[in-house]
């Protein structure tokens, strides 16, 4: 039975737990027990909150005795990124200058999932403060990829998509600054998405790049990334930047498209976003699936994105100079690890020397210095400037492209899952694998990446689709269509195709 759980779909545990045939605390239980049994190898989860996961869900299961009126979700377990910080739980953002960290609040994303009744399962592996593409940056080791433990599960979120597609938990959350949603999904099977920028709270997110982060689902259905969305979207006062707006109806619009009709529906194919650097069996999977679209009814154009071939480089620097000003605070005076030098005078500026040095890995080392570069005297303007020109021009291309199309797809990444350590020491590689999925971020828009099928090599392919700022709602129709779709054909989701992870004995 407990096998059983932990591979029903987030919509349909809620739906036993609704009709009373399974209690949270054995939906919960099962998940415990599965966690137990693999994460070894996966190396999904930083910290499993057993006691207060068993707590909430004995909490659920009471309430729904009495009779009383209960979030859809109530009772589902979910997975928590550890980035997103969780009032006494440990919060580390994969950072050694930050282990132990017990933080005395809630992330409104965080509250919400609470007061709805959900589970928290524990804090999920990640790459130090959301910087990589394959959590191989992490302080506390690397997380491996379900589908085959010799690959990266991707980044910076390898550990929520990774804990998801080996069933360890049915909803994860994650943050995406670049990718670090849709990209790890892609790699690992499973859905992604990425709001619109402000649409959901960002108060209780450590930040990276407070104009890009955006935290949203890590599901194995579109339709549960729906219902997972709508839980943690709306507006939130003590996020400066959240949007007043009415959320949309995702779940209507993803049963709307569950029923494969898209009819009507224009769909932009972004030229900037295939040809050099894919691999044929991504283009080849990602071909197959406009197949499926047109069939369905929808009319495919193909759409120019002139900008989108300037969109990394815009990015790492607009990020690092982020990160440069975000970081600041964890200077070794005020929270979390402090190291003083071994030698001559204990003064503030040696303290945080001497503790950054110690607390931060090479890539946020990294960062640091090309930002606080990009931003120092006589280079902000030819630099960081420059960056945010480009980036006003790529939110131009979108906004161009949107009066001919209804949404805008592309592969996810240009490869499926590389081999641990295959691309750990050329970083230009590294930032590659985020090719596609940066330009939404630069412009605040909404994506999704949904399993698209398998490529040459046997790993997962993803398929991107990208709509208009504050209108989520279309990824769900067009996204869930697809699904059904390729589950059709595949008689079943792609991730039962997966290897079975060996349970410990």
């Amino acid at each position: 039975m407990s096998a059983d759980l932990t591979r029903l779909t987030a919509a349909d545990l809620a739906a036993a737990l609704t009709s009373g045939d399974v209690s949270s605390v054995e939906a919960t239980t099962a998940h415990l027990d599965r966690i137990a049994a693999v994460d070894g190898p996966v190396h999904a989860f930083l910290h499993v909150a057993a006691d207060e996961a068993l707590a909430t869900a004995r909490a659920v299961d009471a309430s729904r005795a009495a009779g009383q009126t209960l979030h859809p979700l109530a009772g589902v377990p979910i997975a928590v990124k550890d980035i997103v910080v969780t009032r006494g739980l440990p919060t580390t953002a994969g950072s050694r200058i930050l282990e132990g960290w017990l933080p005395p609040y809630d992330a409104t994303l965080v509250a919400r999932i609470k007061a709805a009744g959900l589970p928290i399962l524990g804090k999920t592996n990640m790459d130090e403060f959301a910087m990589g593409s394959s959590t191989e940056h992490s302080g506390y080791g690397n997380t491996h990829n379900p589908w085959d433990l010799e690959r990266i599960p991707g980044g910076s979120g390898g550990g929520s998509a990774a804990a998801v597609a080996a069933y360890e938990a049915p909803l994860a959350i994650g943050t995406d600054t670049g990718g670090s949603i849709r990209q790890p999904a892609a790699v690992t099977g499973t859905v992604g998405v990425k709001p619109t920028y402000g649409s959901v709270s960002r108060y209780g997110l450590i930040a990276l790049a407070s104009s890009l982060d955006q935290a949203g689902p890590v599901t194995r259905t579109v339709l549960d990334a729906a219902l997972l969305h709508a839980l943690i979207a709306g507006h939130d006062p003590l996020d400066s930047t959240s949007l007043p707006d009415e959320v949309p109806d995702f779940v209507a619009a993803a049963r709307r498209g569950a029923t494969g009709d898209l009819s009507g529906v224009r769909i932009g194919v972004v030229r900037e976003l295939q040809g050099d650097g894919y691999q044929s069996g991504v283009l080849a999977r990602f071909t197959e699936s406009l197949d499926l679209l047109r069939e369905a009814g929808a009319d495919i154009v193909e759409v120019s994105c002139p900008h989108f071939e300037h969109a990394l480089a815009a990015y790492y620097l607009i990020l690092p100079a982020e990160a440069s000003s975000n970081l600041a605070k964890f200077d070794g005076m005020r929270f979390g690890l402090r190291v003083e030098p071994t030698s001559g005078p204990v003064t503030a500026e040696r303290v945080m020397g001497a503790t950054r040095g110690a607390g931060f890995g090479d890539e946020v080392k990294r960062r640091i210095i090309l930002g606080t570069y990009a931003l120092s005297a006589g280079y902000y303007d030819a630099y960081y400037g420059s960056a945010q020109k480009v980036r006003t021009l790529i939110q131009r291309d979108f906004t161009a492209a949107f009066t001919q199309v209804d949404v805008l797809v592309s592969p996810t990444t240009p490869t499926t899952a590389f081999r641990l350590g295959e691309k750990l020491d050329d970083p230009l590689a590294m930032y590659l694998n985020d090719v596609a999925t940066i330009p939404v971020n630069l412009a605040g828009v909404p994506g999704m990446s949904l399993p698209a099928g398998l490529s040459d090599d046997g790993l997962p392919v993803g398929f991107q689709v990208i709509a208009p700022a504050r209108a989520d709602d279309r990824l769900y129709r067009v996204g869930a269509a697809l699904e059904a779709l390729l589950e059709q054909r595949w008689e079943g989701p792609l991730l039962s195709r997966a290897p079975e992870l060996e349970e410990a004995r």
